[in-house]
């Protein structure tokens, strides 16, 4: 599939973006342990988040499908009650299911094999395989460390202090997802914050975190107890919005219900460096999230150099600030963000070829970026079927003096399954086909 853009434009009016990916997966997953019967609300029906239910279900799990609002009921069966697949668990491009439920798994009484497309098969696993191996899991992966990820029942995980040499949500979840099968406490230490949304939902489900400055830990043994699980509107997926509707000239967007968890806002914080108008407006919590509606008007901004503190706030975003630094004053360099690298796709290359094709200077280097901000012309850019990057050089239609065509962007349904038509209804001039 491939975007079609025409130039210009505007966004207006008031957008809901779907429900969170990551605390997505996490509800599926603590759900289908959690001893009793589990309703989510705003579940993000994209493919990344439905291979994880998929897999749970392939372990037992009754999962009702999720309705138009992202209803889903989970029937769970304990910590102890997931059975052993009939098949490899297919996580499909979802490189949060394939690491969380390493993890998990790695201290189930039953063999299992974690399996992906072509992209999550070429994705590093030693960074959660090597912690876990030193807790006692069997899991055997490629001669380069990826997927397949074969996991060996063992007797008995033991709890570990962890050091994590990059800051990490997904490696420092699955660490502590492995805890909960574990003898004695685990504890992960963070070199810089990482989003937490796995020790506040295992708080919502009953079970003990324990937090020591930038060290967290649980006590296997514990319980997890069912509970009721409403889910935020992405903030990764409003951010193409934050940036659209600030590069844009005379627009005026209100986003609803956005999750604003403070290990996630690297985004507002960058953009609001850059001299973006964004409002926080209604703060209230979301089954013990922070949530509010966002109002992003147009601005002039500037470049920047991002601080190296606030890179894994907002790893997510970057494809779609990279397009808010090519239309702004000056240079924006980033540094300190070699995790880009090893996404879906290279994203710092991807990228700077992106926006090297559309008359943008980009250089890139082993860990970031330097763009100079300059007039965006129309082209073709290759998304290399990274979700991200085609819906980021999508808004940069926006400010380009021509049409944009963006190829391979079926993988966007795995995050925002509506992204063409929503956004048409805000005021992009998006159109889709098959030709690409």
């Amino acid at each position: 599939m491939r975007f079609l853009l025409n130039p210009g434009g505007n966004l207006r009016g008031s957008v809901r973006v779907p429900g969170d990916k990551s605390i997505s997966h996490r509800a599926i997953m603590l759900g289908a342990l959690a001893d009793g019967v589990t309703g989510v609300t705003g579940f993000l029906s994209g493919a990344d988040s439905l291979a994880t239910l998929a897999a749970c279900r392939a372990m037992g799990v009754a999962i009702t499908d999720p309705d138009a609002a992202g209803r889903v009921t989970i029937h769970g069966g304990g910590l102890h009650g997931l059975t052993a697949p009939s098949a490899p668990l297919d996580l499909g491009n979802s490189g949060t299911s394939m690491r969380l439920l390493a993890g998990l798994l790695a201290g189930q009484p039953f063999a299992s094999t974690l399996i992906g497309d072509a992209s999550l098969m070429q994705r590093p696993m030693r960074r959660v395989t090597q912690p876990l191996g030193l807790m006692g899991a069997q899991i055997t992966a490629s001669a380069s460390g990826t997927a397949p990820l074969q996991i060996t029942p063992v007797d008995q995980l033991r709890g570990i202090e962890y050091a994590l040499p990059v800051a990490s949500a997904q490696v420092k979840s699955s660490i502590l997802l492995a805890g909960l099968f574990a003898d004695g406490a685990t504890w992960v230490t963070e070199p810089a914050p990482s989003r937490d949304h796995t020790e506040r939902m295992l708080t919502a489900f009953g079970y003990t975190v324990e937090r020591d400055g930038m060290r967290v830990g649980v006590r296997g043994g514990g319980r997890l107890v069912a509970t009721d699980v409403a889910i935020p509107a992405d903030l990764s997926s409003a951010a193409f919005f934050l940036v659209g509707a600030s590069i844009a000239p005379e627009s005026d967007l209100i986003l609803t219900d956005v999750g604003i968890n403070p290990t996630r806002r690297g985004i507002i914080t960058l953009l609001q460096m850059m001299g973006a108008d964004i409002e926080i407006v209604n703060p209230r919590t979301f089954g013990g999230e922070p949530v509010a509606d966002l109002r992003v008007r147009s601005a002039a901004l500037h470049g920047i150099e991002i601080p190296e503190e606030q890179v894994a706030l907002a790893i997510d975003e970057f494809p779609a600030l990279f397009i808010a630094a090519a239309c702004a004053e000056g240079e924006t360099v980033l540094r300190g963000a070699a995790e880009l690298r090893v996404k879906e796709s290279d994203r710092i290359q991807v990228m700077a070829d992106g926006l090297t094709a559309l008359g943008i200077a980009a250089d890139p280097a082993a860990d970031g970026l330097r763009i100079r901000g300059g007039q965006l012309r129309g082209g073709t850019v290759n998304s290399h079927g990274d979700h991200r990057v085609a819906m980021a050089f999508a808004m940069a239609a926006l400010r380009a003096s021509e049409p944009i065509t963006i190829l391979d962007c079926a993988n966007v349904a795995t995050s925002f399954p509506d992204f063409a038509p929503l956004a048409a209804a805000a005021g992009l001039r998006i159109s889709s086909d098959d030709n690409g």
